[in-house]
């Protein structure tokens, strides 16, 4: 009786600890939105085609549509700075959120997959560690054949254990694997409702000082009749001078307005119709 007995326990502990183990891998954690990595430009990245129907005749503009055309010219360079410097960690983080991941140890998961940008097949590895308070992600990307190199940390960052906040940090290419940009994003609702993308790299390739750092851009959506906004601190160009501007807009309407005092020399909103053109403001 007592063999049985000893048999049982043995059993119940042996099954107590299989079970302790498996409780500790838990679920993996939570991708971060794929919109932390994007901000929305779509409203500045051309006249629509009703604008351009009412406004030119046989190629000639035939009203001013300044206000937007600087909205536009803003959000440009920061389009640009994105879409030229974002393309391989966007790539690679649209690809992990229909990925696998696979239970390393002490709370930590990766997902590690090929993905193709521009014809080129890089390899990701994503890892994300559930700590005390949030949970830690890092990003290793590697190519190989014509252009290839080894495998370097491309960005990393944290989201709190609820989701709803986190930062990201990425790095500015495989040549020069320094911080360049910081992303501090905050979810409303049912997706992004706030984004900043903070410029912070110190040199530019040729070494020089880089006078664009600690430029931003911020990106949100509000309740308000103009329920888009651009919040931006931009360098000039020349060194500790940097330029603020404000922008609102209607995401179904597309009217809106501006308000920057080094362009206009007023703390005035400048405004814009439907249609891109000057209005006075009400």
């Amino acid at each position: 009786m007592k063999k049985i007995s000893s048999f049982i326990l043995i059993a119940v502990l042996i099954i107590g600890l299989f079970w302790g183990c498996e409780k500790k891998k838990d679920e993996p954690p939570s991708l971060p939105p794929v919109a932390t990595m994007k901000i929305d430009f779509s409203n500045f990245n051309a006249v629509t085609k009703s604008a351009i129907s009412e406004r030119d005749v046989k190629g000639v503009s035939t009203a001013d549509n300044s206000n937007w055309g600087l909205s536009s010219s803003i959000a440009s360079v920061w389009n640009l700075i994105l879409a030229v410097n974002l393309v391989v960690p966007v790539a690679s983080f649209d690809v992990a959120v229909n990925q696998t991941p696979v239970y390393l140890d002490n709370k930590k998961w990766q997902w590690s997959y090929n993905f193709n940008v521009i014809g080129a097949t890089y390899k990701a590895r994503l890892t994300g560690e559930i700590r005390t308070s949030d949970i830690k992600w890092e990003m290793y990307i590697s190519r190989d054949g014509a252009g290839a190199f080894s495998e370097l940390l491309w960005y990393e960052g944290t989201s709190n254990l609820d989701g709803k906040s986190g930062q990201w940090v990425l790095n500015y290419n495989q040549t020069f694997p320094e911080p360049f940009l910081q992303i501090d994003w905050t979810v409303v609702g049912t997706g992004v409702g706030d984004i900043k993308y903070t410029y912070i790299r110190d040199k530019k390739d040729d070494r020089t000082t880089d006078l664009f750092k600690d430029s931003f851009i911020q990106y949100g959506l509000t309740t308000n009749s103009l329920n888009a906004f651009y919040n931006v601190h931009q360098n000039s160009g020349t060194a500790n001078v940097f330029n603020d501007v404000f922008i609102e807009w209607n995401t179904t309407a597309h009217n809106g307005h501006i308000k920057a005092n080094y362009y206009f020399q007023d703390d005035l909103w400048h405004c814009w119709n439907e249609t891109g053109v000057n209005v006075t403001c009400n």
